[in-house]
């Protein structure tokens, strides 16, 4: 089997297994843990998250719009109470 070549990430020179990364920066890069996501991720500062809504994770989503504590499904039970 020909060799792939080296992994893109900086200063790396392994072998690369999936989407140009080694097995090390692949793991990371599907965590979301490297400058280049795999998904969108929150705009929030800081924040690596999976975006949810309006360009937000889930958690900062909610503390935008007053539902602290609430997660969308557990959102129509509460209201029913």
């Amino acid at each position: 089997m020909p060799s792939k070549g080296t992994c893109k990430a900086k200063d790396c020179s392994r072998e690369v297994i999936a989407k140009g990364y080694c097995r090390k920066h692949y793991r990371l890069w599907k965590a979301g843990e490297m400058p280049k996501a795999r998904y969108k991720t929150c705009t929030a500062e800081k924040c690596r998250k999976r975006r949810f809504r309006a360009s937000l994770c889930e958690e900062h989503y909610a503390a935008a719009h007053g539902k602290k504590g609430q997660t969308p499904a557990a959102a129509p039970a509460a209201a029913a109470s």
